[in-house]
């Protein structure tokens, strides 16, 4: 752990909680993911094809998700002091200090309690048979987005892809923090016209 980060909390334990390493996500999610994936495709009964389907638009839909929670959730801007407390925690801190390696990735309390929510959600529109499968991949496109935004502040990204991805997470930080809110995918920037925008002042 670095030594220079940004305290937000007196309390040490709290403080420890905020710190991640980065092999944290997967050694919590991909447990669930491959029990989710084994589910479906027995006690749910779906067939292979049934399975990439159902995972594949899980997978879609986990980008949409990381847009809208990154632009209204994590970019809201709360009147109140514990709005704009909420705010900083999950995401102003990491925009005064981007490039702290140990609050890269989501801390696992928080992940918990909104994967939770959103199983929760889904569950209300997906098919019963098909909701494993589709959370599977769901959290397999939250690790991916996890990962891509760790090494977009932590490594060079040498591929053609990589470096397209670096780019433009960092114009998020640094040119346009109205704007680019997708990480993993542009996708639903380009779709929503978002991908340019000012830069603002922290909550």
């Amino acid at each position: 752990m670095q030594t220079d980060s940004i305290r937000i909390f007196k309390n040490p334990i709290l403080e420890a909680m905020t710190h991640v390493h980065p092999i944290i996500p997967l050694i919590l999610w991909a447990p669930i993911a491959f029990y989710a994936s084994y589910l479906s495709l027995t006690i749910n009964g779906l067939s292979f094809i049934e399975f990439l389907l159902w995972g594949s638009l899980g997978l879609f839909v986990w980008t949409l998700t990381e847009y809208t929670l990154h632009r209204y959730m994590f970019h809201w801007n709360p009147s109140h002091a514990w709005g704009k407390r909420f705010v900083y925690l999950f995401h102003g801190l990491h925009h005064d200090d981007p490039n702290d390696p140990t609050r890269l990735v989501m801390p696992p309390v928080p992940a918990v309690l909104i994967m939770f929510l959103l199983w929760k959600f889904f569950g209300l529109f997906v098919a019963a048979k098909g909701l494993n499968a589709f959370m599977a991949w769901f959290i397999v496109g939250y690790l991916i987005y996890d990962y891509i935004h760790f090494a977009t502040h932590h490594f060079k990204m040498t591929s053609k892809v990589g470096r397209y991805l670096k780019k433009w997470h960092i114009r998020h930080h640094f040119a346009h923090e109205k704007a680019r809110y997708g990480v993993s995918s542009p996708l639903w920037d380009y779709i929503f016209r978002t991908t340019t925008g000012p830069k603002e002042d922290h909550v």
